[in-house]
């Protein structure tokens, strides 16, 4: 059903009526048969970008969309609603962009933005290794300097859009310690680099994720991000706003299996009543109800701080743990009111259960969000 959305202008009502026309179009009618056969969807990055869906947050100077994140996030959330995996890569490619729309010189900001927030060069975040997935400071892949620029060496793992993206935000070691990491902008076709099979995940299957290689690739100097050793403050800083991307992504799942599993509870009828009749599953489906519309208030009221310029980083926690955690509760009720017929591949509510449970893994796992909200109590209270 559509979510009755309070949406701050018109120009906002009219993208997200041109997201959910499009979304409904070219994403809704693939996503079976590529999730099954496990199959990239080539080509529709690039309607995407022509949509302009894909630089949505970033200034219209540099052929972003120039729009609130509170806006933002509401797209992804349309398009999660369709084909989640699209819209977590939508939502890394975001992600990617971010340290070089922040963090980048103007020259740099020039050369490579407006091609990337426009989808003609698609990117992917490259932080985790396979020793260092939530603690990013014991980071091991190496960025030493040489006369051409940086000579990379090391291994990258879980990166979603691995060896298909155009580009990599990545993050390697130029000194010690937390203060000796640094970010670069790497391309996709880099010598030196190469890829792994993909991952044999338990959803999200149509987007790969892939380990990296970089086995002596050499950088130009001006492949690098901000200064040197700050690579740690531009992901964290980036991974703020790619929580919040994930919360929204999150949402979207579980407002379709709440939608699928209300459409069932009207059709089905048991002891002659529909069982959406029955008072203990009338119960479910409002714990269901709650559970979304809590989500979604939760990612709202963290982006409207970030457009406000007000400190997020709290409430990105929230809006992620809350948000992923909802979307495993509901997703996994959605299955219990399909009985049965839920355990099958015949209807969507098994697909979306499997794939809610990576959203509280990645973006950091739901128990660093909680890591991240209890010191920043713990701070406040010292304050």
């Amino acid at each position: 059903m559509p979510v009755d959305r309070l949406l701050p202008t018109q120009e906002a009502e009219d993208l997200l009526a041109l997201t959910r026309e499009l979304a409904d179009k070219e994403l809704a009618p693939r996503v079976e048969a590529h999730e099954r056969a496990e199959t990239y969807p080539d080509g529709l990055f690039a309607t995407l970008g022509a949509a302009g869906l894909l630089g949505l947050p970033y200034p219209e100077e540099f052929g972003g969309g120039g729009q609130p994140y509170e806006v933002y996030l509401q797209v992804l959330e349309e398009l999660a609603a369709r084909w989640a995996a699209v819209a977590v890569a939508v939502s890394v490619h975001g992600l990617s962009c971010f340290p070089l729309a922040s963090h980048g010189s103007a020259e740099q900001r020039e050369r490579w933005l407006p091609r990337m927030l426009a989808g003609k060069l698609v990117g992917a975040y490259s932080l985790s290794e396979p020793q260092a997935g939530s603690d990013a400071a014991a980071l091991i892949c190496k960025a030493e300097r040489v006369d051409a620029g940086y000579r990379i060496t090391g291994t990258k793992a879980w990166i979603t859009h691995g060896g298909i993206a155009d580009f990599y935000a990545l993050f390697a070691r130029t000194g010690e310690g937390s203060n000796g990491i640094s970010c670069f902008l790497a391309p996709g076709s880099a010598d030196g680099l190469s890829f792994g099979r993909p991952e044999e995940k338990m959803g999200l299957h149509a987007i790969p994720t892939v380990t990296a290689h970089w086995d002596g690739a050499v950088l130009e100097a001006d492949r690098l991000i901000g200064r040197e050793g700050q690579g740690l403050q531009i992901a964290f800083s980036a991974l703020d706003s790619g929580r919040l991307g994930i919360a929204a992504v999150a949402t979207g799942l579980a407002q379709s299996a709440l939608d699928a599993a209300v459409a069932y509870a009207h059709e089905r009828t048991a002891f002659g009543k529909r069982i959406i009749d029955h008072q203990g599953l009338g119960f479910l489906l409002a714990d269901m109800a709650a559970a979304v519309d809590a989500a979604r208030a939760t990612y709202l009221d963290a982006a409207r701080r970030r457009d406000a310029g007000r400190d997020y980083g709290r409430q990105a926690s929230v809006a992620k743990l809350v948000a992923t955690d909802a979307a495993m509760k509901v997703t996994t009720d959605a299955v219990q009111v399909f009985g049965g017929y839920g355990y099958t591949r015949d209807f969507p509510v098994e697909r979306y259960m499997r794939e809610a449970k990576i959203m509280q893994i990645f973006e950091g796992t739901n128990q660093i969000q909680r890591l991240v909200i209890a010191r920043s109590l713990a701070g406040a209270a010292r304050a």
